[in-house]
């Protein structure tokens, strides 16, 4: 299903009231498209909302959702839909990445990964797929990570969840498909956002592997509007990953570790991590 114009149409996005996701909003709605955010933070995601709507032409909202909930997520579409129309598009965002070594991390914190990372995006795919199915037409674009595919050691449990994304959203695809509905997996390199503050990243390769979250957003309008199964950004970045897997795993290792990118997240610096590991230790997500 190819949905080369976005007039019109309503797009949720979850995640939304900061970084990719806004940034994903004003490029939905720049093209014309009425766009819903939703965020744990319903202030946030409100004040972002208006603040959007006010320098662009286009119907913006924000409301609350908690995606770890599924019934928080089914109450934020029949909300959206009561307010702005029925969705067309849907766009799993929300998620967390917390750094630091596996044996540090503490089973909650894994358990919110999951919850986050996994769970809300197979809510939210639910709810899309059964709307969509129905109606034959609709897309649902699913934010993975490069993560998913490098394996980044500080990252395991990150990895784990951003793994899973590929893999359902790869499966996802190949079953709506048939029924007119578009299914794409997004997987970002490094984001200058929030998420990724305090990371290490080698400096050579920032013009091949980091991005702004502008960068992120017209990858994901590109993908929905060519109705893409994958998009990798940088582009560049998704090259080089498709290049290094030709290697053996320990010849691709000692090459990871001599380029220095085995501690881009060991080595991130606790102190610039610490506001955002507080906040998604607690209920904004």
């Amino acid at each position: 299903m190819t949905t080369s114009s976005l007039q019109g149409r309503v797009v949720l996005i979850t995640g939304a009231a900061r970084g990719i996701g806004l940034a994903t909003a004003e490029a939905f709605a720049a093209a014309g498209a009425t766009v819903t955010i939703g965020d744990i933070d319903g202030d946030l995601s409100k004040s972002s909302a208006a603040a959007l709507a006010a320098r662009s032409s286009a119907k913006v909202i924000g409301l609350r959702v908690d995606v770890t909930d599924r019934e928080s997520f089914a109450a934020f579409f029949a909300e959206a839909e009561a307010l702005v129309g029925a969705a067309d598009i849907l766009i799993n965002n929300a998620g967390i990445m917390p750094t630091g070594y596996f044996v540090d991390e503490s089973p909650e914190l894994t358990d919110r990964q999951i919850d986050i990372n996994v769970r809300g995006v197979t809510n939210g795919s639910h709810l899309a797929a059964t709307r969509f199915v129905n109606r034959g037409k609709g897309h649902i674009v699913n934010i993975a990570s490069v993560a998913a595919i490098t394996a980044e050691p500080g990252l395991a449990t990150y990895t784990g969840t951003k793994h899973f994304v590929l893999g359902f959203t790869d499966a996802l695809r190949r079953e709506l498909h048939p029924h007119g509905v578009g299914v794409t997996v997004v997987l970002p390199g490094f984001i200058n956002t929030e998420l990724s503050e305090g990371t290490v990243v080698p400096r050579w390769a920032h013009a091949l592997a980091c991005r702004e979250p502008e960068d992120v957003a017209a990858g994901i309008v590109a993908a929905v509007r060519a109705d893409s199964s994958r998009a990798t950004i940088p582009a560049s970045l998704g090259i080089l990953i498709k290049t290094m897997s030709l290697l053996p795993a320990r010849a691709r290792h000692a090459v990871q570790h001599a380029l220095h990118f085995d501690t881009t997240m060991t080595g991130a610096d606790p102190e610039q991590r610490a506001a955002y590991h507080r906040r998604i230790s607690g209920t904004d997500h």
